[in-house]
This record gives C-alpha cells, structure tokens and sequence, in this order.
C-alpha cells in the first residue's frame, strides 16, 4: 500500500481484502474441499468477514443453515484453520496471510430477539398511541 494513501483508502481497502476473504472461503465451504465430516454435514454461510487495519487478522462470522449444531461446526472450522489460511493465502495473492478466527454470527439471534420484543402487547400499544 501506498504510504500516502488516505485513511479513506485504507478502509476501502480492508473492506474490499475482508469481502474476497469471504467469497473464498464461501468457495470452499460450497464445493466440499475441505475434508470433515461435521463440515460436510452442514451447510455452512460465511456471513462477514471484519479484517484489521493490518490485513494480519480476520474474524470470520460463521452460521450453519439453521443454526443447527452450532459449535460442532466452529470447532471444526478451527480445527481446520491451517487449510483454510493456506488456501485464502494462495488466492489471495498478499504478502501476508490473514490469521482466521471463526466465530459465531449472533446477528440473526439478535434480530429474532428484538422482532420478539416488536411483537410484545405493551410495545404495539405503545407504538399505536405514538402514531396518533
């Protein structure tokens, strides 16, 4: 990178290194090449993909398709990080490749949660007296 590049482009730049580390692991997840059997049991979405400044790290928020066996698939994932750094180093083309850590993606929880909190009485009649 440039050394006078603007912060500005510097986030560019992250986002972009974080939404091709994403393709590629959702590439890999896909086409089963990743040799478990608890990942090749469950269908598994890479949701996000958040890189540091540095490009060095990278969280990888992971779901299984429904939610299903939750931490058996994250532990496999973390089991299999070696292959899995390797082949997004080799794609990847950068001088440096990222460290993974999967995680969890706890967002479609939260918005579940907060759709239940919506559908409350209390909140609804709260809602219908602020719109009159």
């Amino acid at each position: 990178m440039a050394r006078n590049s603007t912060p500005e482009q510097q986030s560019v730049r992250v986002l972009k290194v974080g939404e091709r580390v994403r393709h590629i692991l959702s590439e890999l997840l896909s086409r089963g090449e990743v040799h478990d059997d608890t990942i090749a049991a469950h269908a598994v979405s890479v949701t996000e993909v958040r890189m540091s400044p540095d490009l060095r790290q990278a969280k990888v928020y992971v779901k299984p398709l429904l939610g299903a066996d939750e931490a058996k698939v994250i532990k496999a994932l973390q089991v299999n990080t070696a292959f899995f750094q390797r082949e997004v180093a080799q794609r990847l083309g950068l001088k440096f490749a990222p460290k993974l850590q999967f995680r969890p993606d706890e967002t479609f929880d939260e918005a579940g949660r907060i759709e239940r909190l919506l559908d409350d009485p209390r909140v609804r009649r709260d809602i219908e007296d602020d719109e009159d």
